[in-house]
C-alpha cells in the first residue's frame, strides 16, 4: 500500500524549532516506514493543490495562533475536497483546546488528536478498521512518538529555523509540578523517563548526519530519579564540557540546552545538581523565575551555578499572571545584583502569560492593564526580547527603581520605542514638556488618564480627547496621540535607540526564547518554494 501521498503542514507562524511531531510522522510514512510520498509545507503553499492527498497532518503550537492554524485547517480541507476524515490535527494547541476545535462546525469529521502519539499508530491516530482507513490495521507497530525524527523534510521549505543543527529529543516527559499557568500536566502528565537518549541521537546521526548541538525539551529534568544517569549519557554521547565537533576543517563548539528551563526549587536543595550540569556543554543554564516567591531558591541556585563554574545563565520570567509590574521589576533587578556580586552573565527573557486555551493574546492579568502590557511589549521589541543584567543597560531600559520603571510604562508608546530620540536628541524639548505636563496631574487624574488609554484604541486618542476634562488632564493626554508613519521613519533613519546599548549578537538567536508575542508576522512562502517530495527512494 506504499506510494500514498502524505502532506505535512506547519501553520505560517514564526517559530524557533522545527516541528518534532511532524518529523516523526514523516518517519512513519517515509522511505524507512510505509514508503509513501511525503511532502512538508509551511503555511498555505498553493503549489500543494497540484497533488491529490491521501492524508494531511497539521501541527499546532501556541493557542493564540488560532487564526493562523484555522487557515491551515481550512486549506487542508480544500486540498482533500472536503473529505474531513483525511485531515489530522495534533500538537500543543490541539491538545489543550481540543474541545474548542471539535466544536467548530466547519471542521466536523477532522480528527483532533490530544496528547502524544504514544500508542500503536492506528490507535493513536484513531483509525477506523471498519472504514478500511489507510493503515488502520497497524495496531501493533512502534508508536510514532518513539520514532527517529526525519530531518530530510526540513530543506523542502524556505523557512529557516533559528535552531536546526541539533538533535531534538527528551530525556524525560511530564513534570512533578502542577503549576496553574502551565499546560504540561494536560499534554504529558506526570514525570517519567523516556527511552534511551543514545538510541535517538545515534539514529539521527546514522540517517541524517551528526548534529552540532543537543536540545533537550524536558520540562523538569532535574526532577528525574535518573538525573545523574542522564548527565553521564550526555557526556558519553560527546557533549561533555568544552566538547567540539569536527566537520572537515571546521571545529564547532557544541552546546547542550535544556530549552524549557530547570527548576530552582530542586536546584537549591543540593549543589550536586549544578556540579553535574557543569560537566556537560551547557549553554546557557536556563532557570525559571516565574514569581517573586521563588526569589530565595532562585538566588541560591544561581550561586551554586557560579560556584560550579557556570557563568552563562538565562531565565524565563513569567508576567501577567498573578504578579504585578512591581513583582516583575524586582525579579529583573535581582539579576543585575547577582551579576555584579557573582561576576556572571544572566540574560532574562520576560514571557507574557496567556491562558493555554485562549484564542488570542488579549488576556490581562488582575494586577496589570492593557496599556502597561503594550508598553512592556514595546520595550522588549526594542531590546530583542532580552533583559541584560548589565547595570547601565538595565537602568536605561527599565529604570533603576520601580517608580522609574512605572514611569516608563506610563509614557507615550512612541516615546518608549524611540527613547534616545526623545530623551537626548531632537525630541528632547517635547519630552521635557510632557514630563512637566504629566507631573502636574494628581493621582486621580493619572488614574483617569490610564483608564482612557486602556479603553481607547490608539488610533482614536486624538478623536476622543474631547471626552476628557479641559485643562491639564487633556493637555497631558494629547502627548499620547501616536506620531505618523512619516515621523517614525524620520526618527528611525537617524537613531536606533536601545540597539545602541545592546548588540543582539551577544545573545545568539539560537539561545533566545521562543516567544511569538514579540512578532505578529506570517511566514508566506514565495513562488520559489521548493517543490521536492520525499519519495520512496532509500535514505541517503
Amino acid at each position: 500500500m506504499a506510494n500514498r501521498n502524505i502532506l505535512l503542514i506547519e501553520p505560517g507562524y514564526r517559530n524557533k524549532y522545527p516541528p518534532l511531531g511532524l518529523m516523526k510522522i514523516a518517519q512513519y510514512h517515509g522511505p524507512l516506514g510505509k514508503r509513501d510520498n511525503v511532502r512538508f509545507i509551511k503555511g498555505e503553499d498553493q503549489s500543494a493543490r497540484y497533488t491529490p492527498w491521501d492524508r494531511v497532518y497539521i501541527t499546532t503550537l501556541f493557542s493564540f495562533e488560532w487564526s493562523r492554524t484555522a487557515r491551515s485547517i481550512d486549506f487542508a480541507l480544500s486540498l482533500v475536497g472536503g473529505q474531513a476524515h483525511r485531515v489530522f490535527v495534533g500538537g500543543i494547541a490541539a491538545s489543550l483546546m481540543q474541545k474548542a476545535y471539535l466544536e467548530e462546525p466547519r471542521w466536523r469529521g477532522v480528527r483532533f488528536i490530544k496528547g502524544l502519539l504514544g500508542q500503536a499508530p492506528a490507535v493513536s491516530l484513531q483509525l477506523d478498521p471498519f472504514e478500511e482507513e489507510l493503515y488502520s490495521n497497524d495496531v501493533d507497530g512502534i508508536p510514532i512518538e518513539d520514532l527517529i525524527p526525519d530531518y530530510s523534510i526540513l530543506p523542502h521549505i524556505e523557512y529557516q529555523y533559528p535552531v536546526s543543527d541539533a538533535y531534538f529529543t527528551y530525556a524525560s516527559r511530564g513534570c512533578v509540578r502542577k503549576c496553574a499557568f502551565c499546560g504540561v500536566p494536560t499534554l504529558e502528565g506526570a514525570q517519567r523517563d523516556t527511552n534511551s537518549l543514545s538510541t535517538v541521537i545515534k539514529g539521527v546521526a546514522n540517517l541524517y548526519g551528526e548534529k552540532r548541538d543537543l536540545i533537550l525539551m524536558d520540562n523538569n529534568v532535574v526532577a528525574s530519579a535518573k538525573f545523574k544517569d542522564i548527565i553521564s549519557e550526555i557526556i558519553d554521547l560527546g557533549f561533555e564540557h568544552g566538547a567540539t565537533l569536527h566537520r572537515g576543517k571546521q571545529k564547532l563548539r557544541r552546546r547542550v540546552d535544556f530549552n524549557q528551563g530547570v527548576d530552582a526549587r530542586i536546584l537549591c536543595k543540593d549543589p550536586m545538581y549544578l556540579r553535574e550540569l557543569s560537566r556537560i556543554a551547557l549553554k546557557p543554564l536556563r532557570i525559571a523565575f516565574d514569581h517573586l516567591g521563588l526569589k530565595k531558591p532562585y538566588s541560591q541556585a544561581v550561586m551554586y551555578a557560579a560556584n560550579s563554574g557556570i557563568y552563562n545563565l538565562s531565565n524565563y520570567m513569567l508576567y501577567n499572571f498573578h504578579d504585578s509590574p512591581a513583582d516583575l521589576f524586582e525579579r529583573m533587578r535581582l539579576n543585575v545584583t547577582l551579576n555584579e556580586e557573582l561576576g556572571i552573565r544572566i540574560y532574562s527573557f520576560p514571557m507574557r502569560y496567556q491562558p493555554v486555551n485562549r484564542k488570542d493574546r488579549g488576556h490581562i492579568g488582575k494586577n496589570w492593564n492593557s496599556y502597561f502590557l503594550r508598553s512592556m511589549q514595546i520595550i522588549l521589541q526594542a531590546t530583542h526580547g532580552i533583559v541584560s543584567g548589565s547595570p547601565d543597560y538595565f537602568k536605561v531600559a527599565f529604570g533603576d527603581t520601580f517608580l522609574e520603571f512605572e514611569s516608563i510604562l506610563f509614557k507615550p508608546h512612541h516615546y518608549i520605542f524611540n527613547r534616545f530620540w526623545y530623551e537626548h536628541f531632537d525630541g528632547k524639548a517635547e519630552h521635557e514638556a510632557f514630563k512637566i505636563s504629566f507631573g502636574s496631574l494628581s493621582t486621580d487624574e493619572k488614574s483617569e488618564l490610564l483608564q482612557f488609554l486602556c479603553t481607547r484604541s490608539s488610533n482614536r486618542y486624538k478623536e476622543d480627547l474631547s471626552m476628557l476634562s479641559l485643562g491639564r488632564l487633556r493637555d497631558a493626554a494629547s502627548y499620547f496621540v501616536p506620531i505618523t508613519n512619516e515621523q517614525e521613519q524620520k526618527i528611525w533613519g537617524q537613531r536606533k535607540d536601545l540597539n545602541i546599548l545592546i548588540n543582539p549578537k551577544l545573545v545568539p538567536e539560537d539561545e533566545r526564547i521562543e516567544d511569538a508575542a514579540l512578532t505578529d508576522q506570517d511566514f508566506l512562502p514565495s513562488s520559489k518554494t521548493t517543490h521536492l517530495q520525499l519519495n520512496a527512494s532509500p535514505a541517503v
